[in-house]
């Protein structure tokens, strides 16, 4: 265990945040150097980069995330392969900032999410939630000779909890203003959205699942145009909305639920997409992407209006995740947010992309530091725990 009395002694430290999110497009991958933990915790972004997927291993994925389409042999082999995948993006970012792996001190993987079961369930007389995020951290501390933290969630739904999202402790450490309410709201292949009211404490924070951010309409502009997402929302921004559609997709029962909440591929997958398209044959592919693009900043909304807005409206919204490169979407955004100003986390200092990256850097961090790092009143936990295990 001198590894472990090494880190924890060591007040600076190199630590690299990889996360592969919903979309499953690459592995954001952070170098960070991070200072002290908890409320003083400081951090410097090193370097940064997204190392994608060889061609053919997202719908590869996807394919083996879905009830009825994967195999345990196919999810056995993907655990490891991941891992592989991960070591050649830590091996990337160490190459890129001319940092030796000897020198970089930790690992915070979140893993690729498989499958997400937020709701608790009786089984075989017991109670209980369940998630599975692949990309085996003793494998991948193996092949870069780099203690690996991860495995994040489970620990919170031990305690009651949905196990995400987890970005809020990073949101209310960096982004919380003693003058104004504040929403941080991360569109990746799904959206979340953190509130933190003026001058608040970590039992204030709120934070959810607002429903799909990219993935829909990533699934739509592969269908109808085999390209991989839309390109500063071009494709929308040539549509027009449809109202039934619009009316359809909103009525979803994920949105009338209470948080806390979160979902993922589990409810908003192919098979939903496909079931709309069949449904509504008569409306043009760019009015179905322009439609699923209004969805998401209407869903955003609403969810905020609903659940959030009693507890102080918001001054400024701070988006992250690759949908604040799609223009049509942020337009959409503003029009709906209209009495906030509406920034990305760029503006802050913290880059747009490696947001979440630098969360799971943080997290690491906070569990060799044995700082609780979930937030119950997100995620519905009992109490506050360490999240995390390592692998040496």
């Amino acid at each position: 265990m001198k590894q472990l009395e090494r880190l924890q002694n060591k007040n600076s430290k190199l630590i690299i945040g990889l996360m592969s999110g919903t979309s499953a497009d690459g592995i954001d991958t952070a170098l960070v150097r991070v200072s002290n933990c908890g409320e003083k915790t400081k951090f410097k972004l090193v370097s940064f980069l997204t190392h994608h997927y060889p061609k053919g291993f997202k719908e590869h994925l996807l394919k083996n995330s879905q009830p009825g389409a994967s195999s345990v042999d196919e999810i056995a082999r993907l655990n490891i392969l991941v891992s592989y995948f991960f070591a050649d993006a830590v091996r990337a970012i160490s190459k890129k900032s001319k940092i030796p792996l000897s020198k970089i001190d930790l690992i915070g993987s979140h893993g690729q999410t498989i499958h997400h079961l937020p709701n608790a369930k009786k089984y075989f007389g017991k109670t209980l939630r369940a998630t599975l995020q692949i990309g085996d951290k003793p494998t991948l501390a193996k092949l870069t000779g780099i203690p690996v933290v991860g495995n994040f969630r489970t620990a919170d739904m031990a305690f009651g909890g949905q196990g995400a999202p987890l970005v809020p402790y990073f949101d209310w450490l960096v982004f919380r203003s003693k003058n104004e309410h504040r929403a941080l709201l991360n569109i990746g292949g799904i959206s979340n959205i953190t509130h933190l009211p003026k001058n608040s404490s970590i039992k204030d924070v709120r934070a959810f699942d607002t429903g799909p951010g990219n993935m829909i309409i990533d699934q739509l502009v592969k269908i109808f145009f085999n390209l991989p997402f839309d390109k500063n929302g071009a494709i929308a921004k040539t549509g027009r909305v449809n109202s039934l559609l619009l009316k359809e997709m909103i009525s979803e029962k994920y949105f009338s639920l209470k948080p806390p909440k979160s979902t993922g591929r589990e409810l908003f997958n192919d098979l939903y997409v496909t079931r709309l398209i069949k449904k509504y044959k008569s409306i043009s592919p760019k009015d179905f992407i322009a439609t699923a693009t209004e969805f998401t900043a209407l869903t955003i909304f609403n969810q905020y209006q609903k659940f959030l807005l009693q507890r102080g409206k918001i001054n400024s919204l701070i988006v992250s995740g690759g949908g604040s490169h799609n223009k049509t979407l942020m337009n959409a955004l503003q029009k709906y947010f209209s009495g906030s100003k509406i920034y990305t986390s760029n503006d802050f200092g913290i880059n747009e992309d490696a947001k979440e990256a630098i969360c799971f850097a943080i997290l690491a961090n906070e569990m060799i530091s044995e700082i609780p790092s979930n937030v119950p009143s997100v995620t519905g936990a009992t109490r506050q725990t360490i999240l995390g295990e390592i692998a040496l």
